[in-house]
């Protein structure tokens, strides 16, 4: 079960990038939002799912490299990037603006995201990106709303 948690963390080891590899994560939520039904109810069930499965492969994660929220976990960069084109209707122009605006919000974590860091276990993995994937989802409805759907 350990292996298959770490492969499930690292999104099939493309948290093991040698560089960014949350970039690269990010990259992958983008690849999985371009597979997916663009329904509501097909995107919010990978949330969800996405967050568990990301809550139990970022705990194993924690206890098998020995640190708080180690670098080769990208799923939670995988959720945050579903959470942020989450209801915005958006084409690629729109999700590469997304994919910005995550990353942003990601490294920058502003409040609560940054104290989200602090819940256990794979709890807290998952849930700070979250949180900085809702900023990154009001963003860019923001920029849809005043750029008059450009962005789309």
């Amino acid at each position: 079960m350990k292996r298959l948690a770490l492969f499930i963390a690292t999104i099939a080891g493309v948290g093991y990038a040698p560089v960014a590899p949350g970039t690269f994560g990010s990259a992958a939520g983008l690849v999985l939002w371009a597979l997916l039904p663009h329904t509501m109810a097909a995107q919010a069930a990978a949330i969800v799912i996405t967050f568990a499965l990301g809550s139990w492969g970022g705990t194993v994660a924690e206890h098998h490299f020995g640190r708080v929220d180690p670098g080769q976990v990208v799923i939670d960069e995988v959720m945050g990037m579903l959470i942020t084109l989450f209801l915005n209707p958006v084409g690629w122009p729109g999700a590469i603006l997304g994919f910005l605006l995550f990353r942003v919000s990601d490294v920058v974590k502003p409040w609560p995201a940054n104290k989200l860091e602090a819940l256990p276990g794979g709890v807290g993995v998952m849930a700070d990106d979250a949180m900085a994937a809702v900023y990154a989802n009001g963003a860019l409805h923001l920029v849809i709303w005043l750029s008059g759907h450009l962005v789309k």
